[in-house]
């Protein structure tokens, strides 16, 4: 290796005498290293400090763990934070009066998996001055707005747990993440790296809100940041235009249950004019969409405009919208692991309708590009469980996979998870962002292919994780 890049690949035990620096890999299998494509890495890292509430099967279940808590700890005043629960199957229904009966005057706040849903007690409306109704429910913007709020911690605090989070995710492979924390992120990430951080490569995202700024600034997407180490690259432009599934706000054809067909959060006019301030800008624009009018909805804005860039999630396509995205150049930012998470939510709405959900199939059949990532802390920051999710359709529990003909191959979604860089192999020239595994990933059993135990990781030449090598 060469100032980062890879010299060469020779066989194990035939590598020439050269004046680059040579890694032994010891007969390891080796393959270009992993990105997450979408995460929220401070949501993430906060997220493995606060209760989690996943496993909560009803209200009552959850207010309950709220209480058994907050009875544990000494009596403060700082509120007290819940992540992880999912409520569109629950056979009860969230309440104020619940969590006030739980916790008394403590203020609780507790953010579904998804981010689109705060569920708050009495003392935290006040706290956070939000009109509640009996529901003590904030949905979308204003969720966004108070989760932001409840992230106001010492960035000594917070940057420390990032440092963790990076850590684990190095451990895993991951040599890169594109970082949609809702807020300015260059700051936050300058700060990280002056301060010794070098876990992971960054591409932050920017929010239309400080498209201004950031143009202002010359930041266009893929710069690389001055004083960001190498590691920080300018991301995309991120534009939420529909809800969630859990939080029944996704934008969709067929009406939900109780009515409705979700929120449209951007008018088709804003976000043609957004797409159009991206494209003179030099960002690429990352769209959330999850229902399939949302998804349709997304797709012409990009044809009028006349840009292609992302679709993030894509939970939900028409038919006829499967060969427009490799058609307009949009890629569909993919997050396999919701697939299992989302599945009775979406059964339980439109039971005769899920052969579209999650389509990876139908979406690389009809020429469109995949990047996988998990949308962390929606679900785990773990490229192997993702791209097991991707090729089994399965949590490998028992359930019968669900709609297994929207499987795809491990070369697919190795080549989703590694920005193309699968397929090709390790080539000369190549960063030497790479990743050593004990075990063939195309032919280990499903349930190693899951876990699959990683060796080592390399971002740049430099060992993120040695995985105990001795002598490393």
């Amino acid at each position: 290796m060469v100032d980062g890049a890879v010299a060469g690949v020779f066989p194990h035990g035939n590598a020439p005498r050269t004046d680059s620096l040579s890694l032994d890999c010891g007969g390891r299998y080796v393959i270009p290293g992993l990105w997450d494509e979408h995460v929220h890495m401070t949501q993430w890292a906060m997220h493995s400090n606060r209760l989690d509430l996943s496993s909560a099967a009803s209200a009552q279940e959850a207010a309950a763990a709220v209480g058994r808590s907050v009875a544990e700890e000494a009596p403060e005043e700082a509120t007290f934070v819940g992540v992880g629960f999912r409520d569109a199957l629950w056979r009860d229904s969230p309440t104020r009066d619940l969590l006030d009966a739980a916790a008394g005057d403590r203020p609780i706040a507790l953010v579904s998996h998804d981010l689109h849903c705060v569920w708050l007690n009495s003392a935290a409306g006040r706290r956070y001055g939000v009109e509640l109704d009996g529901s003590g429910l904030l949905r979308e913007e204003p969720a966004f707005g108070l989760t932001r709020e409840l992230g106001r911690l010492p960035d000594a605090v917070v940057d420390k747990w990032v440092d963790s989070a990076a850590r684990a995710a190095a451990a895993r492979g991951v040599v890169g993440v594109v970082d949609l924390e809702m807020t300015w992120n260059q700051d936050p990430w300058l700060r990280r790296i002056a301060g010794g951080f070098d876990a992971l490569r960054v591409e932050a995202g920017v929010y239309p809100e400080d498209l201004a700024r950031a143009a202002s600034e010359g930041l266009r997407t893929g710069l690389k940041v001055d004083g960001g180490g190498g590691l920080l690259r300018v991301g995309p432009l991120k534009v939420l235009i529909d809800g969630s599934l859990n939080t029944r706000t996704a934008y969709c054809v067929d009406p939900y249950p109780f009515g409705g067909h979700g929120l449209l959060t951007v008018s088709t006019g804003e976000l043609l004019a957004l797409l159009g301030r991206a494209r003179e800008t030099g960002f690429l624009p990352a769209v959330h969409a999850i229902g399939d009018a949302a998804n349709q909805v997304a797709l012409d804005a990009f044809e009028r405009a006349g840009i292609g860039g992302r679709i993030e999630h894509a939970q939900f396509v028409r038919r006829e919208d499967f060969p427009r995205f490799g058609a307009l150049g949009v890629t569909a930012s993919v997050q396999p692991l919701h697939a299992l998470d989302d599945r009775d939510a979406a059964e339980s709405n439109w039971p005769e309708g899920t052969d579209r959900a999650f389509p990876l199939r139908s979406l690389l059949d009809a020429g469109a590009t995949l990047a996988l990532g998990s949308d962390a802390p929606v679900a785990r920051l773990d490229p192997w469980a993702g791209m097991s999710a991707a090729t089994t359709r399965s949590a490998l529990d028992g359930r019968p996979p669900w709609q297994p003909q929207e499987a795809i191959t491990r070369e697919q979604a190795l080549d989703a998870s590694t920005r193309g860089r699968f397929g090709l192999g390790v080539r000369a020239g190549d960063p030497a962002d790479l990743v050593l595994l004990d075990t063939d990933p195309l032919t280990a059993p499903d349930s190693q292919f899951a876990a699959m135990p990683v060796a080592a990781t390399l971002v740049a030449g430099r060992f993120t994780y040695d995985g105990g090598w001795a002598g490393l």
